[in-house]
């Protein structure tokens, strides 16, 4: 089994470490050294040319989420802090509910607003440990920590139930699983994994009918409803998710829009059973070497109780995580059967 995009990636070892950071496209690294070079001439700044694509880069990750618009869609820096709208606008005493082991980008905006009502309950009852003082749950569509999924539309269908919000991290996700808007009240991804974009672009994704129950942190003159006019007298917030918008990194936008083009062109679904198929045969490798990988419709494979094999794959050029004790795998589109190889084979010297 081939990657799909050989002419794009060029890995000089067993990269299977997509869940920690992507790697890039060799269009990307054109794009942004293209960019740099016009900058370094001084004849085209970030703001003047590069600015230009944001709205094409808004809309590649509406796209990722059918049912969205460019409008639904803010930009910032990182996860956290696009939940941070959300955390702020939480009166105080609301019962955030999230799983255990959750990310902690996900659960610190949370965590450390002292008057809030934090829970933590295993992923398999998260649906059920919902109440009707449950205000908001936050949940990692697909778990950092091991790649088990959350069942979204039960999760929808529960907190409409009892007239809670959910707030969905699909930063493990988009790029390899198809995903709803309406699946979820708000939306949060970072573009630096799966999306194999840049470590400074994130986004957060909400429908019109919830932005004014937000409360902007922070607000950048990036956020401003016409913000060139509005340097140096700020009069207004879009009524759209922009208004959470902060300054961009515009090379990051570049690299970002970049990887976007390439999961367009492959499409989601190619790419998701790609990656699903390399995970798949690796856990039955895995399981023949007597290891026992959490079971998951994931391209993420964890095997619990092998951190102290690190080492031992470090040796052997495959990069992986330790994560809890345990070793994290992660197949993405510039993987190949010959990656699994090379990794069991790691896995089983000495």
């Amino acid at each position: 089994m081939p990657s799909l995009a050989p002419d794009e990636f060029t890995p000089e070892i067993t990269y299977l470490n997509t869940a920690s950071f992507g790697l890039p496209s060799a269009r990307a690294l054109a794009a942004v050294r293209e960019a740099s070079t016009s900058w370094a001439t001084g004849r085209s700044g970030p703001t003047s040319q590069v600015d230009l694509l944001v709205p094409d880069l808004r809309a590649g990750f509406a796209r990722l989420l059918d049912g969205a618009t460019a409008d639904d869609i803010a930009l910032g820096s990182g996860v956290a802090g696009l939940i941070a709208p959300v955390a702020a606008a939480l009166p105080p005493g609301a019962e955030v509910l999230l799983p255990e082991g959750e990310f902690a980008s996900v659960s610190m905006p949370f965590v450390y607003r002292d008057d809030l009502v934090v829970r933590f309950v295993p992923l398999a009852e998260l649906a059920a440990q919902v109440r009707p003082e449950t205000e908001l749950v936050a949940v990692s569509v697909v778990q950092s920590a091991d790649g088990r999924v959350a069942d979204l539309p039960e999760l929808r269908a529960v907190t409409r139930a009892n007239n809670a919000r959910l707030l969905v991290d699909a930063t493990q996700a988009a790029g390899w699983l198809p995903l709803r808007f309406a699946d979820a009240d708000y939306w949060v991804c970072a573009s630096f994994k799966w999306l194999i974009g840049a470590r400074s672009v994130a986004f957060l994704a909400t429908p019109p009918e919830f932005v004014p129950q937000l409360r902007p942190i922070g607000s950048s003159w990036y956020a401003a409803e016409d913000r060139w006019a509005e340097l140096y007298r700020p009069a207004a917030l879009p009524a759209t998710a922009r208004r959470f918008d902060t300054t961009p990194d515009w090379l990051g936008v570049v690299a970002a829009l970049a990887g976007l083009s390439l999961i367009e062109e492959l499409t989601v679904d190619k790419i998701g059973a790609h990656d699903l198929e390399l995970a798949g045969h690796f856990r039955a490798g895995l399981r023949e070497l007597g290891f026992e990988p959490v079971e998951a419709p994931s391209p993420i494979v964890s095997v619990p109780g092998a951190g102290d094999l690190a080492a031992r794959l470090e040796q052997a050029e495959v990069v992986a995580s330790a994560r809890g004790g345990g070793l994290r795998f992660a197949f993405h589109l510039y993987n190949s059967a010959d990656d699994i190889e090379r990794a069991l084979s790691a896995l089983r010297a000495g």
